[in-house]
């Protein structure tokens, strides 16, 4: 027998009675307060708090919730990730290295998780050094039946390993996430090409969307990073990467459309994921392919999330952009198709945001040196504070269209431009019609450059 089960074994039979509670000891924390957080994808919820006593020892009650990893953290960057699943949880840890000196006292899932954790990024390491082996070792060479034998004997093992935790704890939490993390069996036999299209076709085989327990972890989102990973390169121009991403897309949502919860959940983690780093081709084809379950065709009931879609719909290039009515510093309303200009570039931005601030003073010279004047400036900001607004006007002197509803983030301009992050732009012909989306001073250069401005 594994000597992982036996020590499992003998963690099982110290949990009768169990109090649900997690409790520990945080070596060299001198702190006052101690937080329990529930996890959820990568939401993080704080729920408790506590006062440890002089020795770093503390505890925390936690009934009445429901399995899933619970994250315990003390300061900015101190943590370590637990599985509660009705039994008590007790570890001991540092406050320096938190992960690497985490050691378990009581809870079979957490030892589980562990061992397997330490098993997995073990067989990681050596199949790193395999595979190049297997990739480019002359096929006839004794070395390589070696290295090619080994490479599958280890996936072999850890495969097995899993499938003997999962007939003694078959509805372990640790288990099941494990089953989610563990990768296709690769033989050694598969070209390098062939490997990962084989990776990318049968990624998701074994996994288990019935499971929506377990979006009470980060393993849904792990897993989908790990996907999106075979498609990334980063020497790939950004149009070629976002027909890339597009494919995996299609497939990882695919692949979970047979559970709308778990649909939704990567749905929304893909949208706001790309939306973060401006991949636009990537979103407008999910908003045109894809749509949330649970949300209806009547306008006042749809999800956040379908909103959300229709709107990057709305806001693709070559599309119309909404029109905006916004108060100017005056607080009239001041509308964006009453702009006769031959092109206008909307601005979304915040005083509090530095990249704004940086940009600011730059785009105010390329303004002002338009000979004969081509573009004018609709400056939106996403501010709350008038004074702070107004201010920032006046000492920078912009002449521009300077406009704010001070309403932050929850103004109808943000919401309907899907304004999540400054600065964010759009650059519009005479009929209002969106040319470009730059993300950064360089890429509003080079627009301006495109279009003669």
């Amino acid at each position: 027998m594994s000597r992982y089960l036996i020590v499992f074994f003998f963690l099982a039979s110290t949990v009768a009675g169990a109090q649900n509670t997690i409790e520990g000891n945080i070596s060299g924390f001198d702190g006052k307060m101690i937080y329990l957080a529930s996890i959820y994808g990568e939401k993080i919820k704080t729920i408790d708090s506590a006062s440890p006593d002089g020795s770093g020892n503390f505890r925390f009650l936690i009934s009445n919730r429901l399995p899933g990893m619970y994250r315990v953290k003390w300061e900015k960057d101190g943590w370590v990730d637990l599985i509660w699943n009705q039994e008590n949880v007790k570890f001991t840890t540092s406050s320096q290295f938190p992960d690497d000196s985490l050691r378990i006292i009581s809870s079979v899932e957490n030892a589980i998780n562990q061992a397997y954790l330490r098993l997995d990024r073990l067989n990681q390491a050596k199949l790193q050094v395999l595979i190049p082996v297997v990739d480019f070792y002359p096929v006839k060479d004794a070395f390589f039946s070696a290295a090619a034998m080994e490479m599958e004997n280890i996936q072999m093992k850890q495969q097995k390993y899993l499938d003997s935790l999962a007939a003694i704890y078959p509805r372990s939490f640790a288990v099941r996430m494990a089953k989610v993390y563990q990768a296709p069996f690769i033989t050694a036999s598969l070209l390098k090409e062939d490997r990962v299209l084989f990776l990318k076709q049968h990624y998701f085989d074994r996994v288990d969307f019935s499971d929506t327990s377990l979006l009470r972890s980060m393993v849904f989102v792990n897993k989908a990073i790990a996907y999106l990973s075979i498609y990334s390169n980063n020497r790939l121009p950004q149009k070629q990467l976002e027909a890339e991403f597009i494919k995996a897309v299609t497939l990882m949502l695919g692949a979970a459309s047979v559970n709308p919860v778990i649909y939704k959940f990567w749905l929304d983690y893909l949208v706001g994921g790309f939306d973060k780093y401006h991949f636009d081709e990537v979103i407008t084809y999910i908003a045109d392919n894809f749509q949330d379950p649970s949300s209806c065709e009547d306008q006042e009931r749809k999800s956040s999330l379908q909103k959300k879609l229709d709107t990057f719909k709305k806001l693709a290039i070559g599309k119309v952009a909404p029109d905006l009515e916004v108060p100017d510093l005056k607080r009239k309303p001041f509308k964006l198709s009453s702009i006769n200009a031959e092109y206008t570039l909307v601005v979304f931005y915040a005083t509090t945001c530095p990249h704004c601030m940086t940009m600011a003073p730059r785009l105010k010279e390329l303004y002002e040196k338009q000979q004969p004047k081509k573009y004018e400036v609709m400056f939106v900001s996403i501010d709350t504070s008038f004074a702070d607004w107004s201010s920032f006007i006046r000492d920078t002197k912009l002449k521009w269209i300077n406009v704010s509803d001070l309403k932050g983030f929850n103004g109808k301009s943000a919401d309907d431009y899907n304004i999540y992050a400054t600065p964010t732009m759009f650059l519009l012909d005479r009929e209002k019609k969106i040319l470009a989306k730059p993300i950064s001073l360089m890429e509003l250069e080079q627009a301006l450059r495109d279009y003669n401005l």
